[in-house]
């Protein structure tokens, strides 16, 4: 049991979907906060209760990216300002985490970033959802809860009950993920190689691996416009794969992924509601995290440990 009256859920415009129905899994209320946009595009945030001495959590993914993070920094401000005991960041799609390392000279890392303005507004934890590579934790100087979407896509997948199920890896980058599910699921695991011509733009594809007659699921983080995961499921049909799916956590799906998706071998693709995805496509199926972070959130309140909450 929890002390309801020792935190308080607050959420930024955009998670709102989801800040509720966490709040509905803790039998809280959603806080009442305030956001003012001027005719500039300028925003202000302002509680609207008394947070002082409550541990303060705040609901915001950042999607898209820039305004979302400023909303989210304003609301940090704000609370240590209101004198909040606690302010723990609840960002189930951290933004800018593809940037996590200098690949090429001259360029930022701006994961590292991210974490330092995080950090210097004044959270005093994170929680946060399948980044998209694990060291980011360390860029933090504060806690950080790192939970998975396969808490929610692995019982799905397996309600599925396919025969000759085969997981697969969308990239080498992505083989590790992949082959925690292929353990869990206890299926074979294949891996496809893939050239960049340049960024969101693939130059060619092999498949590693046998995918004759199989049902392959495609695992990854997060899909953004879609050419890499779609590519993969029409070179495994190719190849003879009986059905193709995917799955992922983060629901991008930028520019022409909806189309892609459509138009693709793509039985259905899987995401959480990490982010809200508006452009209906038949084949995108949203599975909820919410509870999962509820029940995270009970257990940072109460000092509980979280590790049982992972599957794999």
């Amino acid at each position: 049991m929890t002390d309801k009256d020792s935190f308080m859920v607050f959420s930024g415009t955009a998670t709102r979907y989801l800040a509720e129905k966490i709040c509905a899994s803790l039998g809280c209320k959603l806080g009442n906060l305030q956001i003012t946009t001027f005719s500039d595009g300028e925003f202000a945030v302002s509680y609207e209760e008394s947070i002082r001495g409550r541990d303060v959590f705040l609901v915001q993914s950042t999607f898209p990216n820039s305004d979302n993070l400023m909303e989210l920094l304003l609301m940090i401000d704000a609370a240590k300002r209101a004198s909040a005991r606690q302010i723990i960041a609840v960002m189930p799609y951290f933004g800018w985490a593809r940037q996590d390392r200098k690949d090429k000279p001259r360029v930022s890392i701006g994961a590292k970033l991210v974490a330092d303005l995080l950090g210097v507004a004044g959270i005093d934890r994170l929680i946060t959802m399948d980044l998209h590579a694990d060291q980011i934790q360390g860029f933090f100087d504060v806690p950080v809860d790192h939970l998975y979407g396969s808490g929610v896509i692995l019982p799905y997948l397996a309600s599925l009950n396919l025969e000759n199920l085969v997981i697969a890896s969308p990239d080498v980058g992505g083989a590790k993920r992949a082959k925690s599910f292929a353990k869990y699921l206890d299926c074979p695991l294949v891996l496809c190689n893939k050239t960049r011509a340049r960024a969101n733009v693939i130059e060619s594809m092999q498949i590693i691996g046998d995918v004759k007659d199989k049902d392959v699921v495609i695992v990854d983080d997060m899909v953004d416009t879609a050419g890499t995961i779609t590519k993969a499921a029409d070179i495994m049909k190719e190849a003879g794969a009986r059905t193709v799916r995917a799955c992922a956590s983060h629901c991008v799906m930028s520019g022409p992924a909806s189309q892609r998706v459509q138009e693709s071998a793509l039985e259905e693709i899987v995401f959480t509601d990490s982010i809200p995805y508006a452009n209906r496509c038949a084949k995108v199926k949203q599975l909820s995290v919410a509870d999962m972070f509820a029940e995270t959130i009970r257990r940072v309140i109460c000092n509980e440990s979280i590790s049982n909450q992972y599957l794999v």
